[in-house]
């Protein structure tokens, strides 16, 4: 070509450019290799022209800025438009480069044929930059002052070099007390080895740390802090140490005073329990000779009594002395759970026998009132290993509790069956009086006694509201679950869980 009598060669001028720019084919749809660069695209990717040209990007640059460049080629091919790649500013030849255009070239047709890539050069104003900076600056400063949590800054021999506002207002050093000050000075007698050997880790590091020391105020008051550390880089490798620290000592006396009351909560159900188990076994001991007697004088067995009176009373101190260390087998057993005393004696056993048996035995105790205990019992239930005592005694507590509650005439199912997971439910259900939902919980807790409908209880065999909690710690023991479904004035089921791993046959 010729203009104003000058032949120009354009693959020179392309060659000489002072800002990097190269041509890359696109096949399609998409990028491929490098089919031309000029010197300073060379120079910027630091490599020979033949290692570029014929090549892939990815071939001649980090793996990063490969994934970052063909990430904008594959967008300036899909919109068909010009993409500007920003790239960290950079100088090739005087020339400040930060990003790159990349044109689409469209053949005859509409279709991209070829993508020319073009570095773009940093126009901006330095003193616009400076500006940022400056206001960056003050931006920082303005935090370090307002912020409400204290802040120090040390340099790598541990000497302070700024203190803000809110550490002077909280531990009452002036900064003049404080600036030039090994930081060191501020800490506890017991803590200074540990503190400089942390403050040199953490400044080589450069990791963010988080710890407590114990600090000490202006008034030789001593406080605990919770601190955070990160280390800050400046020029010259220059390193400091900037830490921020709260005041945790009421929190920290909290936390005490909480570990002594729960201690002092510990200590007092410890003696609580002891004081239940040593009282109940002093009580068995005379219950069991008034019962013993009661029994002999009721039997006549060394001869007539006398006055028919007379046996209705011993009648009576018998029935009270057998309801009494009923209460105090309860209390007993409560307090060794609680003081984790109680341990399982397990052994192998039918559990549709021990159901049986219970249900006869309470059958027999419910004839006079015309209640009918209903089994409803899967056949060929699985053998148990558990501890046969502890399992008939929740029967018997559950089977009891639906006899308290329930009126002439009516009837109780005692059920049990197989579980899908493989364990095993045993359901106690009666036609009482009922629980309101808002008060099941209660009935659940040791001493916790539900009075709904009073006047239908038979509070001559009312207990100490232990049957149910007993019964619950007792299941639990044995890594099953205790449960309760009622409704006011319809009945209540009481049922228990085992689980599979305590079923060993069918």
């Amino acid at each position: 070509m010729v203009t104003n009598n000058k032949k120009v060669d354009f693959s020179t001028l392309f060659d000489r450019m002072a800002l990097p720019r190269f041509i890359v084919d696109v096949v399609d749809g998409k990028a491929k290799e490098i089919l031309a660069c000029n010197k300073s695209a060379s120079i910027y990717f630091g490599s020979e022209t033949a290692r570029i040209v014929g090549h892939k990007i990815s071939v001649f640059t980090n793996p990063e800025n490969a994934r970052h460049f063909e990430q904008s080629f594959e967008v300036s091919i899909s919109r068909n438009s010009v993409v500007n790649i920003p790239i960290i500013p950079t100088a090739i030849e005087g020339v400040k480069i930060n990003g790159f255009w990349v044109s689409p070239v469209r053949g005859e047709g509409s279709e991209v044929q070829y993508l020319d890539v073009l570095a773009q050069i940093d126009i901006r104003d330095q003193s616009v930059l400076q500006q940022e900076r400056d206001d960056a600056v003050s931006l920082l400063a303005s935090i370090f002052e307002v912020s409400e949590v204290g802040i120090i800054v040390t340099d790598e021999d541990g000497i302070i070099v700024r203190v803000n506002d809110s550490f002077i207002r909280a531990y009452g050093w002036s900064r003049d007390e404080m600036l030039g000050q090994d930081f060191i000075s501020l800490v506890t007698d017991d803590e200074k080895d540990r503190t400089r050997i942390n403050h040199k880790k953490f400044i080589s590091v450069g990791v963010r740390s988080t710890g407590e020391v114990k600090m000490i105020r202006k008034d030789k008051g001593v406080a605990n802090v919770l601190f955070t550390s990160a280390t800050l880089k400046l020029s010259k490798n220059r390193k400091f140490l900037v830490t921020t620290v709260m005041d945790i000592t009421l929190r920290k006396q909290m936390e005490h005073s909480l570990r002594l009351a729960k201690d002092q909560a510990d200590s007092a159900n410890r003696a609580k329990s002891n004081f239940l188990a040593n009282m109940s076994h002093e009580l068995r001991t005379p219950l069991n000779a008034i019962i013993g007697f009661s029994e002999l004088m009721i039997k006549e067995t060394f001869g007539p009594i006398g006055s028919e009176k007379y046996a209705e009373y011993m009648g009576d101190v018998h029935m009270s002395a057998e309801h009494l260390l009923e209460i105090i087998n309860e209390v007993l057993d409560m307090s060794k759970i609680e003081a984790g005393r109680l341990e399982l004696s397990e052994e192998d056993f039918s559990i549709y026998d021990t159901i049986v048996s219970v249900c006869r035995m309470m059958s027999s105790r419910v004839f006079a009132s015309n209640i009918d205990i209903i089994r409803n019992i899967e056949e060929h239930l699985p053998t148990v290993h558990a501890d046969y005592r502890l399992i008939r005694q929740v029967l018997i507590n559950l089977i009891t509790n639906a006899i308290k509650f329930s009126q002439n005439g009516s009837h109780i199912t005692v059920a049990a069956h197989i579980n899908d997971d493989g364990g095993m439910s045993i359901t106690v259900s009666d036609q009482g009086i009922g629980i309101k939902e808002d008060k099941i919980q209660k009935a659940l807790e040791p001493f916790g006694q539900v009075d709904d409908r009073s006047d239908m209880r038979d509070l001559t065999q009312q207990g100490t509201g232990l049957g149910l909690p007993l019964a619950k710690a007792m299941i639990e023991m044995h890594g099953g679950t205790l449960y309760i479904d009622s409704k006011f004035d319809v009945g209540t089921t009481v049922g228990f869980t085992l689980p599979s791993d305590r079923l060993l046959s069918y």
